[in-house]
């Protein structure tokens, strides 16, 4: 049975932060170098992990509100945002139940949906959308089925998407970059990510349902940041 009080996924950044932050590794990841190019106005970075996205958002002026279930992760955020006089509020929330306020520019969810049930990454992605303000942009990144490096997941608590489904579930925004990317992983597994990039409608009416309507569990095979 799963530990309510406990969250593996989060025990095993957590460490991995304490690690970058020793040795002070802060460079971008290719998602969060993409994201770059998209930012506009406000920002909500959600799993912002050590923040390196956020704090270079708000370097280029736009405010940021960065979220993670990370104690290391958002201490990190808040000195260097002092440091720095940057406009960047860090929350450590649960993602199982927090929920935004209010609207945002730009809303970004790099490596973060597949470390929940299949219905609280649905939940959580539709949550996003709708934190999007019309004409807005999110940026939201997953794991998808063919991913074989699973370490980092609480078993039977997470969700691989299906190959297209990320941008299935855009349905009725303007997908500007989408992308399916190889990684490899430690002992010769891999990590397949899907990357979309969407502009929200200006009318929310605008918004279709996903194709096929909901879709039957695309979790893989096996027994996320």
């Amino acid at each position: 049975m799963r530990d309510p009080s406990r969250n593996q996924s989060v025990d095993f950044f957590d460490t991995q932060f304490r690690r970058q932050i020793r040795d002070h590794e802060y460079a971008l990841n290719p998602f969060e170098t993409l994201a770059l190019d998209y930012l506009t106005g406000t920002v909500l970075d959600l799993g912002s992990g050590l923040g390196n996205l956020s704090l270079e958002a708000a370097r280029r002026g736009h405010r940021v509100v960065a979220v993670d279930g990370s104690a290391t992760a958002v201490a990190r955020i808040d000195a260097d945002a002092r440091r720095e006089g940057l406009r960047v509020r860090a929350i450590q929330a649960d993602m199982e139940k927090w929920i935004p306020e209010g609207s945002y520019d730009t809303v970004v969810a790099i490596g973060l949906l597949m470390f929940f049930s299949r219905e609280r990454a649905l939940e959580l992605l539709r949550t996003i959308q709708e934190h999007v303000a019309p004409g807005g942009i999110a940026v939201v990144n997953v794991l998808v089925e063919g991913t074989t490096y699973l370490g980092m997941f609480e078993a039977d608590h997470y969700y691989l998407f299906s190959r297209d489904e990320l941008e299935e579930r855009f349905a009725g925004w303007t997908i500007l970059s989408s992308r399916h990317e190889t990684f490899p992983a430690p002992e010769g597994t891999r990590k397949e990510f899907s990357t979309v990039v969407a502009r929200k409608p200006t009318q929310i009416e605008g918004i279709r349902a996903p194709r096929g309507g909901a879709r039957g569990c695309g979790r893989s095979g096996g027994g996320s940041g």
